[in-house]
Order: structure tokens, then sequence, then C-alpha cells
């Protein structure tokens, strides 16, 4: 037996019931057995062979909106564990969001397109930072990390919060904007879509985003060991997936009463925040990123790229 059929046969219940939790009689997921076996069983192997128990390992992945990410990311997680015996610990850039009352501060002082949250500048960079240097230090102690609740547009209370007791083997750190490098300035000048030409006409928004990745995510992001990168075909279909999760975060909902989940023309509107990093790392992201997965109009992956051996 295939050292692939032999993880299969082992994840495949935990994997299963997974992916089950996260459909909706709406959207269900197709050939997952196909992407577990064919794409993401290989990928932990890979994984597995570069992680070092002496020092956690940071596996990086990225992607458009609704790309995914979660549910690949989980997937990885689930596997290294049942079958590779890792400690591993997942946790999403968006939960290191800066709470609602702080990017209020923070559009009030900068830009008032800083209220919404996503654009580097909206994250807490030194919980993150404070994150990373934590979890790579030989005395390692207990740690509490933040979640962030879409539905609220805020954070959890402390009391909901991340506890990870133990060092982890492998870190998987995923994130829609996760790796992304900044642009020369004269790039900004050009807009791309209707909201950066009606609310950032003086480009103090888009100069202090670019800014933010120049600088203290670019430390960030240089501590990543490795990066994955899922590829969508256009951003159009970003938006398409995007709806998806938003209709998803509403059912899943128990309470519906204060919700911050947004119709189609606000998942329109929201997306044009995303649209220059996201159409920049369409471009790049294939040149730098270790994996690239590749996917179809159907959400699904249809082939891998490894850039590194």
């Amino acid at each position: 037996m295939k050292l692939t059929d032999k993880c299969f046969n082992k994840v495949k219940k935990n994997c299963l019931k997974f992916i089950k939790s996260q459909e909706t009689k709406a959207d269900k997921f197709k050939n997952k057995e196909r992407m577990i076996k064919s794409f993401l069983i290989p990928l932990c192997f890979w994984i597995s062979k570069k992680a070092d128990k002496k020092r956690p390992y940071f596996v990086g992945l990225a992607g458009g909106q609704g790309t995914g990410k979660t549910t690949i990311s989980s997937l990885i997680k689930i596997i290294l564990i049942k079958y590779f015996k890792l400690k591993v610990f997942r946790i999403s850039i968006d939960d290191f969001y800066k709470t609602r009352k702080e990017r209020l501060s923070l559009s009030n002082r900068i830009h008032p397109m800083l209220l919404t949250r996503g654009v580097p500048g909206t994250h807490d960079i030194k919980m993150m930072l404070n994150f990373f240097r934590k979890v790579k230090s030989k005395k390692f102690k207990k740690l509490k990390l933040p979640t962030f609740n879409k539905a609220i547009d805020d954070r959890f209370k402390k009391k909901y919060w991340y506890n990870l007791n133990d060092k982890p083997d492998v870190i998987i750190f995923e994130g829609w904007c996760v790796g992304a490098k900044s642009e020369k300035n004269n790039s900004l000048k050009k807009t791309i879509n209707s909201m950066e030409k009606a609310k950032d006409q003086k480009q103090i928004w888009r100069k202090y985003v670019n800014q933010q990745l120049k600088s203290e995510y670019k430390n960030l992001y240089s501590q990543l060991n490795c990066l994955i990168y899922l590829k969508a075909k256009n951003f159009s279909l970003l938006q398409k997936w995007r709806l998806k999760q938003e209709r998803k975060l509403w059912l899943n909902s128990k309470r519906k009463s204060n919700l911050k989940i947004m119709n189609k023309e606000d998942v329109i509107n929201f997306m044009q925040t995303y649209q220059r990093i996201t159409q920049n790392m369409f471009r790049y992201m294939p040149k730098y990123a270790s994996i690239i997965l590749n996917l179809n109009s159907n959400h699904q992956i249809k082939s891998a790229t490894y850039k590194i051996k």
C-alpha cells in the first residue's frame, strides 16, 4: 500500500467529518476525497519533512477572499496531527484585527477608510510579532491569543480566546494578505476602482497601507518558513465566493440581532478595499510562494505547483 493511501485511510473519517461541518444545504463540497488524497496529503508529507521538532515550523497560507483558506488550513492541521503525530496550531491573521474601537480611532487620525477591517494597518501588528517571538522562545510559556467575530465586526471576549498550552511543531498562519508585498509609490497614483477614486483622492489611505507592508508586515512575513498560495482565476470569482461566506455567517449565527452581515452590494464595496493588494498578489505570488494550489471556477483545487523542494 502506498504511503498516501495509508495516510488517507487514517485521516479520511476526521477530514470528511470536518468538511461536513462546513457545508450547508445549498453549498456542498465536491470531489472532497480527491482534494484530500491528491493534493493535501502530499502537501502534508512535504511539510512533515521540513518540520523540526526543536523549533516551530511556520507555514504561511494565503489566498483571496473566499478561496477556502480556513477549510484548507484546518484539513492540513487534521492530517498533520492524525497521521504525522505533530503538534499543530492554526490561527488566522483575521484574529489579530484591531478592535472596532481601535479602528475607529485609526480612521479619525489617519483616514476614514481604516475603519473597515482587512488591509495592512488594521491588524494589531505588535500582538502578531509578540506571538511569533514568544512561540519561538526556548522557554515557552502558555499563550492566550485573540479570536475575531466577523458577524459583529469585533473581537470575542477574552474568555473565548485561543489557549496555546504547548509549544507547537507546526504553526499555520493563514490570511488573505499573508506574504503580501508593497508597491512602488508611483503605482499608487492610479486609482483601480470607484472606491479609491471617490474616497482616497489624495492617496492617504493607499500610502498608509503600502507603508505598513514596507515595514512591520515585511518583518512579520520574513519569519515564515514557507508560503502556500491558493490562486483563484480572477477577482470576480472572489467576490462571488465572499458573498457565499456572508450567507454562511448568517446561517451559522444563533443570534441574528446586531449582526453586521453584508448583502451583495456591501460585499462588492467591501471587496474594493482588498482589490489592489489582491490583484498584485495574483501577479507576483506565483513567483514567490513555495507552493501554489490552483483553484478552478468551481472552487476546487485543480493542480499544485511546488517551487522549492
